[in-house]
């Protein structure tokens, strides 16, 4: 994946997309940072990308990133079928492109953070959404990060010696 062609000036809008309920997460403008935001409660495909299209445009975001449901062993199940059926109609919907992440163990680990945390059964069952969608953004954004620092390393050992072409 080439993550400099991600890097722009928009914000990243991150969806942990679920049958009930869609799990958001936005970045800052620099793609720095990620915030949770309110879980959006699923009702009709149509309305949910209705509801999705209006946060995006109301937060300028540049692309949304969604969680690929992959197997374990690598595979792509019903799940995979479904979220991309989903991104392609939101992408009808909005114009905006839609990127995908692997989210394996993003709700294990959001849910075993929440258990740390003490908070009730009932409070985490509420949290885990969104929570599972700011990991799956700060993942984005570090891998992000790490490629940007490898590019700029490389392309500054490419100029001291000489090996460069513009």
């Amino acid at each position: 994946m080439e993550f400099h062609n991600y890097l722009r000036s928009g914000r990243i809008l991150a969806l942990d997309l679920g049958k009930k309920r869609i799990g958001l997460a936005l970045s800052d403008a620099l793609g720095i940072t990620a915030q949770g935001l309110p879980t959006l409660h699923r009702t009709t495909i149509r309305e949910d990308i209705a509801a999705l299209d209006l946060l995006a445009r109301s937060h300028e975001v540049d692309f949304v990133l969604m969680g690929h449901p992959i197997n374990m062993n690598g595979t792509e199940g019903r799940q995979a079928t479904y979220t991309q059926d989903f991104a392609r109609r939101l992408t009808e919907r909005t114009g905006i492109r839609v990127e995908y992440w692997d989210e394996r163990l993003t709700s294990r680990e959001a849910e075993r953070v929440l258990k740390q945390s003490g908070i009730s059964i009932e409070k985490r069952a509420r949290a885990v959404d969104r929570l599972s969608a700011v990991i799956l953004l700060e993942s984005f954004l570090e891998a992000s990060a790490l490629s940007k620092e490898s590019s700029q390393s490389l392309d500054q050992s490419l100029n001291e010696t000489g090996d460069h072409q513009a």
